[in-house]
């Protein structure tokens, strides 16, 4: 049996035993927070936990290394959507230490892309003004990855100027959170 279907096997005893009550919130963030943060696997329920965050208190968003790549990304949208939508008051751009995406190297992460796709699909993204070696960049450390998504969201021509967007870092290994910005 793969991943999927024992996740789907699960899902259905999770149904019918009805355990999904415990979880049961509206569709906007009680805390009026929406928080962007790494996809790492380690906060999946740290980040939450080390935060006294429960079910329905946020809108998380997440992407590798809690990254704002550009103004015009999906990432903004969300945010965006967030704030005006979803009644969300503050954001929080949270990386965290020993993050994957400060080690990400653009030229050994295109050469495996490479490997997978034509380089006919590689040039056409090229033409296309696309420059997957900066795309693909990650950060020198974390603080500076936070610092720049958060300068990003605040100097947006579409967020309320008066939104306040806080960077902070969490360690995966113990919890602990430092704030980067105010």
């Amino acid at each position: 049996m793969n991943t999927l279907q024992e996740a789907l096997k699960f899902n259905e005893e999770f149904v019918k035993n009805k355990e999904y009550v415990s979880y049961e919130t509206t569709g906007l963030p009680d805390k009026k927070v929406v928080i962007l943060s790494c996809m790492d696997t380690r906060l999946v329920e740290l980040l939450p936990r080390a935060m006294n965050l429960k079910n329905g208190d946020v809108k998380m968003v997440k992407n590798a290394g809690a990254i704002v790549t550009h103004p015009f990304d999906s990432v903004v949208r969300s945010i965006l959507v967030a704030v005006y939508e979803l009644q969300a008051e503050e954001v929080w751009v949270i990386g965290h230490h020993d993050c994957g995406m400060g080690k990400v190297k653009p030229d050994a992460l295109r050469h495996k892309i490479e490997e997978s796709v034509t380089k006919d699909v590689v040039s056409t993204m090229e033409h296309a003004g696309i420059d997957l070696d900066s795309w693909l960049e990650g950060f020198t450390t974390v603080q500076d990855g936070v610092r720049n998504s958060v300068s990003i969201l605040q100097n947006h021509p579409l967020l309320p100027k008066d939104l306040p967007v806080h960077g902070l870092v969490i360690d995966p290994a113990t919890g602990k959170l430092d704030q980067v910005t105010e």
